[in-house]
This record gives structure tokens, sequence and C-alpha cells, in this order.
């Protein structure tokens, strides 16, 4: 027997207005421009311009007005076509959940798969021939390599170009695009990479070594283990390895990554502008952040037009309906661009006012341990609304322009009790590392004791996690002949 109950729960939602708001607050000053250019595109009732005076009156005026008409009970309420959950009118164009994964605007020449193909026209291929060889190029990743299944290529080709090939022809063909520039492209791992670029050196005796070591030792030189590979190669002594391991160690391990025309170059344009004066830290929103925009005028005489004329037309019951959804989707617009300069300063002043000494100085050994929490506390916001500002906004200072994240970090006591950032044993630690014997060098826990005969207390693992974030290999891998 099916029975009936009924129950209470609270939930939160968020407004369209906050909706807007968090959209925005995470677009960096590159792709704010762009997203209100796609606002403008989408909604008539927005433009740019400052609002005048005789402006902001008008609005006020219509904000009454709309007052008085819901007070009123009229036949028609312009509020009974917006559905509360219909949020198309302040929706901005893009938005969707990969929306916020938008790449930010970059400068690029030729792409690595325009580049081989422009390469390809030169080689005397019939077209089913050509066709192999497309797909081939369409397989290579972005660092270079094919990585996909020479088995799974043969059926693509069968399958979705209706082209019949052999094992031996793929090879023979991938063999041509291998020769291809830069060197080791086509690659199908690391090995073959390295190989491919060694084959186009001039042959000498250090270079024919070193195509032994990595077709012969190739484990053992990814482990460094070389009194191994001097053995397995019946050589003398390290003295004969170097020469070769030295060829080795300037070879390209991602050849699609940093060939010439292949990079991407990325613009970083920062969000504040800090500068020094007299011993006072002037803070700027970049003016990329404060567009100049207001409702338009004319939307709004519209409407008011259109609220003083018969309601029980339908059509001009949907166009009511339309330009109220329209302006009203235009001051969301503009509130939550207004919201998110004043959240971006707020946060930028609290960071300021948090590493003073810092950004007075530029000396990194003057940053205060800081993270999320002590920024939020002290502008009375939400940790995620302080993570959306750090994770995507940067600065320029008058040593450089860093990301907002940058200046956050762990705490760590020392032996004097005294509270350092994590940044400032990072350092310290990198130091140590670079000044090391590369014959002998450091072990972790080596490191440790260095580290806490300097006064930071850290523990082992620590220090490995550490090395690992500064991308520092272990020991045995920064060995060096």
């Amino acid at each position: 027997m099916q029975r009936l109950s009924l129950s209470q729960t609270l939930s939160q939602k968020l407004s369209p207005q906050q909706i807007q708001f968090i959209k925005l607050l995470q677009v960096p000053t590159a792709e704010l421009e762009t997203r209100i250019e796609e606002e403008l595109e989408e909604n008539p009732a927005l433009e740019e311009g400052l609002e005048e005076p005789a402006e902001l009156a008008a609005e006020e005026e219509f904000a009454e007005d709309g007052n008085e008409t819901e007070a009123k009970e009229e036949e028609i309420n312009v509020e009974d076509y917006l559905r509360d959950d219909d949020i198309s009118g302040y929706k901005m164009q893009g938005d969707g959940e990969n929306s916020e994964d938008k790449e930010m605007p970059i400068a690029t020449s030729a792409t690595l798969t325009e580049q081989l193909l422009t390469q390809l026209g030169y080689l005397k291929l019939d077209e089913r021939q050509t066709i192999i060889a497309k797909q081939l190029i369409g397989s290579i990743e972005s660092d270079g390599y094919i990585r996909r299944d020479l088995e799974a290529i043969l059926n693509d080709l069968a399958f979705s170009q209706n082209v019949e090939t052999t094992h031996e022809e793929l090879e023979e063909i991938l063999g041509k695009i291998q020769e291809f520039d830069p060197p080791g492209i086509a690659a199908r791992n690391l090995k073959e990479c390295l190989l491919l670029q060694l084959a186009r050196m001039e042959q000498n005796p250090n270079t024919k070594l070193a195509i032994r070591i990595i077709d012969e030792c190739f484990v053992e030189f990814t482990k460094k283990h070389y009194q191994k590979i001097i053995k397995k190669l019946d050589l003398e002594d390290e003295e004969d390895l170097k020469p070769a391991i030295e060829i080795i160690t300037k070879l390209n391990p991602k050849p699609g990554g940093t060939s010439t025309g292949l990079v991407k170059t990325q613009y970083i344009i920062p969000d504040f502008i800090l500068t020094t004066r007299d011993g006072k830290i002037d803070i700027a929103l970049n003016s990329r952040n404060a567009p100049e925009l207001r409702v338009s005028p004319a939307y709004s005489e519209m409407f008011k037009a259109y609220e003083k004329s018969d309601k029980k037309d339908k059509k001009l019951k949907e166009t009511v309906s339309f330009v109220k959804q329209k302006l009203d989707a235009a001051r969301w617009f503009i509130d939550a661009i207004k919201q998110r300069q004043q959240t971006l300063l707020r946060t930028m002043r609290a960071i300021v006012e948090y590493q003073y000494e810092y950004f007075l100085t530029g000396d990194e050994s003057k940053l205060k341990p800081m993270i999320l929490k002590d920024i939020a506390e002290k502008i009375g916001m939400d940790i995620s609304t302080v993570s959306r500002v750090a994770n995507s906004k940067s600065v320029q200072t008058d040593f450089g322009t860093f990301m907002l994240k940058y200046f956050f970090s762990e705490g760590i006591t020392t032996d004097s009790g005294d509270d350092v950032s994590s940044r400032e044993v990072k350092n310290e630690l990198k130091k140590i590392i670079d000044a090391e014997d590369k014959q002998k060098p450091l072990s972790d826990d080596k490191l440790e004791k260095m580290l806490k005969a300097k006064g930071y207390n850290i523990a082992r693992r620590t220090v490995a996690k550490y090395r690992e974030q500064l991308d520092i290999p272990v020991a045995r891998l920064r060995k060096e002949l």
C-alpha cells in the first residue's frame, strides 16, 4: 500500500544576479572584453557609454512606475510574463557547463598539424597514400607523439576513410613523416623520439655511442645507472661516457611543443597595477575592468510607452515581456560588473595590507604565511569567492607580474618561534640543491638535516613534497657525470 507524506527541507539556491556575478568574477581581464561584447550583441537594451544624470533620473522613475504598476490590480502585470526559473534574460552568451573553461586569448602562428601538412605536400604520394599520411598526422598529439596504436589507425582508415592498407605500408608512410621537421616528430615513445633526433646528427664516435646508449641501455639511462651502462657497453670509465650523455641531454623530449611557430604565446594582462610612491602603495584596477556601460534610454522609453498602452493585445503583451526582460538583464549585467570591480579591489587591498612589506621591497623573505581563509575573514566574504579571484587574476608590480595565488602559502615555524612562508623554505631548499655536488646529489634525508640546521623544522616527507612542487627530481636522477 502506497503512503503519501509531506516533508519540509531547506535548500540554498543562487539568485540570477549571484550566478551572473560568480561567472563574471572568475573571468580574467583578457577575456572580460569578449564577454562584454557578447552581452552587447545579445542584449539590445545594453549599450556602451556613461549614464547621464537625466538617464539616471529616468531609471529611478522607471523603477517607481514599475512598483506602482505592480501595486495596482490591472488586467495585465508584466511580471506575469516572466517566469521565476527563466534565466534566459540574464544568461551571458556562451554560458553553459564548460563556458568557464575557455582559453585565454592567445597569439599563435602555424599549428603543428598545418606545418606537417605543408611538408606532406613535398612528398610524391598518390591520393590513397596521402589519405593515409593525413590520418597519421591527425593522430599526432600536441607534444609531437603518436600514441594511438597503429592497428587502431588501420581500423580508422578502413571504416572512416574506406581505405584498406597494411601494417607494413602504414609503417613505411610513418617513416616518411618521421623525417619531417621538427626532428623526433611522430615518434611512438621517448626512446624512438631520441633515436630519430640522433640519426639526423653528424655521425661521429660520440653520436654513435649516444645511439647505442639509447638503443641498448635506455632503461639504465633513464635511471642514471651509469656504471651499468659502462659495463654493458664495455667502456673504460665515466670519461668515455660523458660526451655521449651530454649529447643526449640536449635532445628535445617534446618535439611538438617547442618547434618554431608552434609555441602558443599567451599575453598576460594584469587585473591590478601596483605602484610604490614615497613608501606608499597605490592600487589601481586595470581600466579594462571598468567598462562604460548603461541601460539604453530608448529601451526605457519604449517600455514606459508600452506600459501606458492597451494591454489586451496579445502581441503587445509579448513585446512588453521581451522589453522588460532585456532591461532587467542589462541592469543585472551592469550591477554584476560593478560588484566584480568592488570585490576585486577589496580582495587586492586585503592582500596588499597582509603582505605590505613584500610589496614595498619585492623581497620574497618578507612574504608572510597567508591562506585563503585569512583574506576571506578580512574582507568578510566566502573562501570560494577569494579562491575565484586568486586563481584567475594577476597583478603588475614594480618587480614583475604575478598571479595572486603566488602570494598564498602555508606557514612553517622556525626554531626561534617565528612563522615563515613555505615559499621561503622552498627557496632555501632550491638554493641548497643548486649548490650541491651533482656527482653526489643530496638525499631528502640530508636536505632535511640541512634545513633544520638553518632553523626550518620540517619533516623529510615535507622536503619531498616541496621538492616535487619545485619540479626537482630525486637525488639519483640529479646525478651528473
